[in-house]
């Protein structure tokens, strides 16, 4: 091989390119995944601790992009979904269980799911029944579920705050967020580096190759480590119900994992958006939380007297 050969053969061309950053096991970006995540994080307990009306805004917020990335992956396969009442919905249910409770919160998705039927009625019978179950359904995985979590603030026996919380105290319910969020938190990243270093045998091979057993068995044992610790020193309860709270949260959020990827795997997409670095959409991250935040409403209530 002459001189020229050699400077155009593989060897030089390996001396040449940049060495491309290795795709990590799991398929994450995870320093961007880990700014962002840390960055909502902040600003979602900041809210939560200070300004209750803006943690369920900000809930509010992250369920609309949520429901128009839904939106547009299902007319993207063509399902159309009444957008219109369906957003209206979305507004109105997280706004619903923070001043009004669970009776309120359970009225406005009856009344949404009534809206999308009428709506989609005047709109010709052609493909109503498949956009009818398309926007009860998008109504009920995002809007509804994660409208648990500002129901955890509702306070039946007082006046629920519009500004701060009232004389600075931080009531048990935002305590109770907060957890769930740590315990969401903890699944993720204690699930994604035991699967990404130890995953060998996947839970649902053909909805997620990527979640693992072994990865199950980390979030696991990292949510009850922060479950007994948020417990004992936050909640100020047994360190037994710490151990529940995990196990459920972290089976709770799995299976809302699970559940988002067999979506997208029906329509036949990776990410449902790409507007979080990292993370892919903002679905891709409210997957686990959407399944959490009712389990944790009534886990929570469960160990109430605890």
């Amino acid at each position: 091989m002459n001189q020229a050969q050699e400077a155009s053969g593989p060897r030089a061309r390996r001396r040449g390119k940049p060495r491309e950053n290795p795709t990590p096991k799991a398929g994450r970006n995870l320093p961007a995944a880990t700014v962002v995540g840390v960055g909502m994080l902040v600003c979602v307990l900041g809210g939560l601790l200070f300004l209750p009306l803006g943690f369920v805004l900000i809930t509010m917020t992250f369920a609309i992009f949520g429901v128009w990335e839904v939106f547009r992956a299902l007319e993207a396969a063509g399902t159309r979904v009444p957008i219109v009442p369906v957003m209206v919905g979305t507004v109105a249910m997280p706004i619903a269980a923070y001043f009004g409770g669970l009776e309120s919160l359970l009225f406005a998705m009856l009344a949404s799911s009534v809206a999308v039927l009428l709506w989609r009625t005047l709109e010709g019978a052609a493909g109503s029944a498949r956009s009818i179950f398309a926007g009860v359904f998008t109504l009920s995985w995002v809007p509804f579920m994660i409208s648990f979590a500002a129901l955890l603030l509702h306070t039946p026996e007082g006046e629920t705050p519009v500004g701060l919380w009232p004389g600075g105290v931080i009531p048990p319910g935002a305590w109770q967020i907060a957890t769930l969020l740590l315990l969401v938190v903890a699944n993720d990243t204690f699930g994604y580096l035991v699967g990404a270093s130890l995953g060998k045998h996947p839970m649902a091979p053909k909805i997620s190759p990527k979640k693992t057993w072994e990865g199950f068995a980390g979030s696991i044992a990292g949510a009850v480590i922060i479950g007994v610790l948020a417990t004992v020193f936050v909640l100020g309860k047994p360190w037994w119900v710490g151990v529940v709270l995990a196990v459920g949260m972290v089976a709770a959020a799995t299976a809302g994992d699970l559940a988002e990827s067999m979506v997208k795997r029906e329509l036949g997409i990776k990410d449902m958006s790409s507007i979080l670095p990292g993370h892919g959409g903002v679905m891709d991250r409210l997957d686990s939380i959407v399944f959490a935040s009712p389990a944790a409403f009534i886990l929570f209530s469960a160990v109430a007297g605890a």
